[in-house]
């Protein structure tokens, strides 16, 4: 699915290492340009609700300034705020169509730059596009106002007022593009798509790793959005490190969204955190997504077939999902990490998204390597630049006891670590070392008492799955994506309806003559909301 960049390297996943830490690699760059960017990180924006013409070569007319989108954004957002839900959802639904209908000219172009293949990106584009009808559909389901009412009560002691409480746009969000998903977290992604049905004005930091898609990208929803009536200012797109930061710290932006690494992240986390006003950053930066398989379930055939079907995972899109499973705890003596280094050894070395990635890749692999009682049952060999070789290494719950923080980092491709547990006292200790992911799976025998290890997983998950794989994150109501630091930065998703939910902040009216609430609030509900009044939920006819 999804899942962004992560990995161990250098930046190119987010420029906005800030200068240069050493970064997981691979995501949104808020502008490192290490990948296989246009290299440019100089003052490039441009508007997308009619404020400038962006071309999708590499020539483009003089595009306006940080402060001027920013600017532009802040002008629309109470206009955008304004809006009926309705009418945003046919502003989504404008998009998506526009998009669809240039799926073609997008694949070719997003595989140029990304080397995802066709078929990979066709789908990708699907679930873009799928993505904005369905917070389409969210905005006129009405609920996501969560719109209260609890009637004065004068009879109470004390009095109680009338309150009116709903949800409102924070205003103008920034967006960090990933690399890994051109489309699905990039420019026209799952945060644009949640902010504008919000009601926020949107600005996208694009990502260095497909800077032609990017301006492609938001050239067509810009002028889907104009055609669809979107005021100016409702969508820009800025290109370079300096203008990723310039945004960050920009007084009109309210909330930032970003998929990317952990260095990259943290170091805008923190220029978030550090303006005089302090705003919320969103942040998707990098997990190891623990596998968890009980003896009773590599019994007889069941071993081979969960071989392979890790194998597939963890070397699918050459291992660049954040939901890649990265750990993988079996029992000890189980031979399981030779099945895997089996069912994997006819898996070709992928190229990867940027060299940067692929060298941040190496260099992690390489760490885990060779560090004592590690052993590479796949993989170790040496392979061309900007590729990524499938890697398989086995060790022990005692030797990752001992340097946890090495064999517990996440590394962003075709590697996976099978750490052999002696017994349920290791399995909870290596489980008690690993960090907040954004997923952990349950392998177990049919009728296998696994409550209490579910338990043990529901503090440092997200999303847990019991059988399956974590590669592949549905779209949907129900969807949760995210999880404790540092898969994520925040309790909120960022796939799925919920996830517009980062970019609302609740606002309660007490005692307001009914001409200066929210039509939304309004006593007839007009709107047709779903609402609870005094305690009892209200569904409209």
């Amino acid at each position: 699915m999804h899942d962004t960049d992560h990995s161990t390297g250098t930046i190119d996943r987010t420029e906005a290492d800030l200068q240069g830490a050493t970064a997981r690699t691979a995501g949104p760059d808020a502008g490192s340009g290490s990948g296989s960017g246009s290299g440019r990180t100089g003052s490039s924006a441009a508007s997308a609700a009619g404020t400038a013409a962006i071309t999708s070569d590499a020539g483009r007319a003089a595009v306006p300034t940080v402060d001027e989108v920013a600017a532009a954004a802040a002008a629309s957002s109470s206009e955008l705020a304004s809006t009926a839900p309705w009418t945003r959802a046919a502003w989504l639904e404008a998009a998506a169509d526009a998009l669809d209908a240039r799926v073609d000219e997008l694949v070719a172009l997003a595989d140029e730059e990304s080397h995802l293949g066709t078929a990979r990106l066709t789908g990708e584009v699907a679930r873009t596009t799928g993505q904005l009808r369905l917070f389409a559909a969210v905005l006129r389901d009405g609920a996501f106002l969560e719109v209260v009412i609890d009637h004065a009560d004068a009879s109470a002691t004390p009095p109680k007022p009338e309150l009116r409480r709903m949800l409102r746009p924070t205003g103008p969000v920034a967006v960090f593009s990933a690399s890994n998903f051109p489309f699905a977290f990039s420019v026209a992604g799952g945060d644009t798509a949640s902010a504008l049905a919000a009601g926020c004005p949107v600005i996208v930091k694009a990502h260095s790793g497909h800077p032609r898609l990017s301006r492609l990208t938001a050239a067509i929803v810009t002028e889907a959005l104009r055609s669809a009536g979107a005021p100016d200012g409702t969508f820009a797109l800025v290109e370079g490190r300096e203008q990723g930061t310039a945004l960050v710290q920009h007084p009109a932006i309210t909330a930032v969204g970003f998929t990317g690494s952990l260095a990259g992240g943290r170091a805008l986390f923190d220029l978030a955190s550090q303006r005089p006003a302090p705003i919320p950053f969103y942040g998707e930066l990098g997990s190891t997504n623990p596998v968890v398989i009980t003896e009773a379930a590599l019994q007889g055939e069941a071993a081979g077939d969960l071989a392979r079907g890790l194998a597939a995972s963890f070397t699918l899109g050459v291992g660049q999902f954040c939901t890649n499973p990265g750990l993988v705890l079996v029992p000890s003596g189980s031979g399981f990490a030779e099945l895997v280094a089996q069912a994997a050894a006819d898996t070709v070395a992928g190229r990867m998204l940027t060299p940067g990635i692929a060298q941040a890749y190496a260099a992690g692999t390489a760490r885990a390597a060779g560090h004592p009682g590690v052993r590479t049952l796949l993989g170790g060999e040496t392979a061309a630049a900007d590729s990524g070789v499938p890697t398989v290494l086995a060790t022990t719950a005692a030797t990752v006891l001992d340097a946890p923080e090495v064999l517990l980092e996440e590394i962003f491709g075709p590697a996976t670590l099978v750490i052999e547990v002696a017994d349920d006292a290791e399995l909870l200790a290596v489980l008690a070392e690993v960090g907040g992911a954004l997923t952990a799976t349950v392998h177990a025998a049919p009728g296998e008492d696994i409550a209490g290890l579910v338990s043990r997983l529901e503090p440092i998950a997200g999303r847990v799955l019991f059988g399956g794989w974590p590669t592949g994150v549905a779209v949907g109501w129900a969807q949760h994506h995210g999880g404790p630091w540092p898969a994520t930065t925040s309790l909120h998703t960022s796939v799925g309806a919920s996830a517009v939910r980062r970019f609302q902040r609740p606002i309660v009216y007490q005692d307001a003559p009914e001409r200066a609430l929210p039509e939304a609030l309004h006593e007839a509900n007009p709107l047709r909301l779903p609402r609870r009044v005094d305690g009892v939920l209200e569904l409209p006819a």
